[in-house]
């Protein structure tokens, strides 16, 4: 078991068995997928991306036993997501990693097939559509995940505030989705930024060396801590640019 909440990473509580707990692990509009790019769909209606984290404020960083975790301060709309496919500010609550144990895995969604040795998800939420006192059910789209993929180089992580982050472009993929972890709701307006950002060897070993539990008897290293990718079931993918 490497999961405290009765799922995890492992052979007898990993994605596959998600859906004894969670059937709408078999729903619909699950997420991550694998982005076709020669199918993806320009669409010219879609609005630039502006991602406002200058007012960035980083309450504590976390190992919640799945994955590393950063919370923010989101009392108010000052850091936020606008523009894309959303129409509003979306506040942004927390961000997370998702990581394999080899360097040829570790992301979940994936590109023409191609997996990355990681995945950042800056989660956002939209005051108006949901509230933290009902189910992300009650609101279709209440949240605003941008995925950012991470490959092989030297730069470096120099602190939390997410713009240091960010890619050079702003081009992305969106499509409707859900969670990627239990409860997996239905809830999410994807944005997946096309160009990846850098991360050495050394760092992802900092990742890989994490532990999905803190009882001695059971040193279980955090790596594969990803979803395989789900059935697009008809739905459309939309680019924010021309292939």
């Amino acid at each position: 078991m490497t999961g405290h909440h009765g799922w995890g990473y492992g052979q007898n509580d990993g994605p596959s068995q998600w859906h004894k707990l969670y059937p709408i692990a078999q729903g619909d509009r699950q997420s991550p997928i694998n982005i076709v790019s020669s199918q993806a769909v320009y669409s010219p209606s879609l609005k630039p991306l502006e991602l406002s984290y200058e007012a960035c404020i980083s309450l504590s960083i976390t190992n919640n036993g799945h994955s590393v975790q950063v919370d923010f301060n989101d009392s108010d709309d000052r850091t936020a997501v606008t523009g894309g496919p959303l129409d509003g500010p979306y506040r942004l609550k927390q961000l997370h990693f998702h990581w394999g144990k080899k360097h040829s895995v570790g992301s979940e969604h994936t590109v023409d097939g191609k997996s990355f040795p990681s995945e950042l998800h800056l989660v956002h939420w939209n005051a108006k559509k949901y509230s933290t006192f009902g189910e992300a059910a009650s609101a279709p789209d209440g949240l605003a995940v941008v995925g950012i993929f991470l490959e092989g180089t030297k730069a470096q992580f120099s602190c939390f505030n997410p713009k240091c982050l960010l890619p050079a472009s702003r081009h992305y993929w969106t499509y409707p989705g859900s969670l990627t972890t239990p409860p997996l709701s239905e809830s999410v307006t994807w944005i997946v930024l096309r160009e990846p950002i850098s991360i050495s060897e050394r760092q992802m070993e900092k990742f890989r060396s994490l532990l999905f539990t803190s009882e001695e008897d059971e040193r279980i290293h955090m790596v594969n801590n990803f979803r395989p990718p789900q059935p697009l079931k008809g739905r459309v993918v939309k680019a924010s640019f021309r292939a």
